[in-house]
């Protein structure tokens, strides 16, 4: 997990360094990625609460 963290912030870091557009570009896709992640978990939920009915 520690090397997710370093990740982040190593993205974080060169982003304050970026362009606007730059800065612009990375926040939306960071935002994208959590909406990913999280659509998957609730599909995920879903789909076991789903199973345990059958």
């Amino acid at each position: 997990m520690a090397w997710t963290w370093e990740v982040i912030t190593t993205l974080v870091s060169n982003m304050m360094k970026s362009t606007p557009q730059g800065f612009l570009g990375v926040g939306l896709i960071f935002i994208y990625l959590v909406w990913m992640v999280s659509m998957a978990t609730r599909r995920i939920a879903e789909n076991l609460k789903e199973d345990h009915h059958h």
